[in-house]
């Protein structure tokens, strides 16, 4: 095993104010990927809490808020509820394909459409097409873009109402961003169906998990992590099952 790999070296960022909490700043600390070693350091980050961007693992670092916690999916046990069973059945018509990572214009477009309905004013609100297309295609892991699609008329592709930037790790698929038509009036809970869909694919390829991201205590916009029982939560003695009721 190579230095590195082994002794990375971290960076922390300047506080900025919370995108979730009103009157909290964040901080992240953050290591580059790159080299040989790149997918298993970042394989090693993903099991203590860190997330990809492009090509850096970070994880949240406020030294005075500790609502941000990793979430993952236990695939082979999770069942769906009676509500996640009818998403599933109003969307197993989609014509779900895994692409190689490469961005294209109709996924931008989704993306700004997205972006405006459910994020208005948020971070990411000014990505253009360049900034889109490194998010999608500077990746030094096993990477793929997962396209949902409305059924085709003809020889026709049918239309991109959803995708998802996914890593492959040893232990599991890590959801780096997901997007989708929020305004689809035949179809409520795409973000649902597509969380629902990788826990799936997941249980096909033999792996463990499907990694949310983080779950932010106190946050209704995050609240939607923990439906998909069983899931658990990274904690100081290690991931942790996590009802969301027994959490005061």
């Amino acid at each position: 095993m190579s230095a590195p790999f082994r002794f990375p070296r971290f960076f922390v960022t300047s506080p900025n104010p919370c995108p979730y909490l009103p009157g909290k700043f964040e901080r992240k600390v953050f290591t580059e990927l790159s080299g040989p070693h790149a997918a298993e350091l970042n394989d090693a980050l993903g099991r203590i809490g860190f997330r990809r961007s492009q090509s850096v693992a970070y994880r949240p670092s406020c030294p005075d808020c500790h609502a941000c916690v990793s979430m993952r999916v236990v695939a082979d046990e999770w069942q769906p509820s009676g509500t996640q069973k009818r998403i599933l059945k109003r969307n197993r018509d989609l014509e779900v394909t895994a692409c190689r990572p490469w961005s294209t214009d109709e996924q931008f477009q989704l993306l700004r459409r997205y972006l405006s309905a459910r994020h208005p004013g948020g971070g990411m609100s000014n990505m253009d097409e360049m900034d889109y297309a490194d998010m999608v295609e500077q990746t030094p892991v096993n990477t793929q873009i997962i396209e949902y699609r409305e059924p085709r008329k003809g020889f026709a592709p049918g239309r991109l109402i959803g995708a998802c930037l996914t890593d492959t790790q040893c232990d599991g698929l890590s959801m780096i961003y997901s997007f989708y038509d929020a305004d689809h009036e035949e179809r409520p809970s795409l973000g649902s169906f597509i969380i629902m869909d990788h826990i799936q694919r997941a249980r096909a390829a033999g792996l463990p998990y499907v990694y949310l991201g983080y779950w932010v205590r106190g946050s209704r916009r995050m609240a939607y992590k923990a439906r998909f029982q069983p899931v658990e939560r990274l904690g100081g003695d290690g991931w942790e099952r996590f009802e969301p009721e027994q959490d005061g």
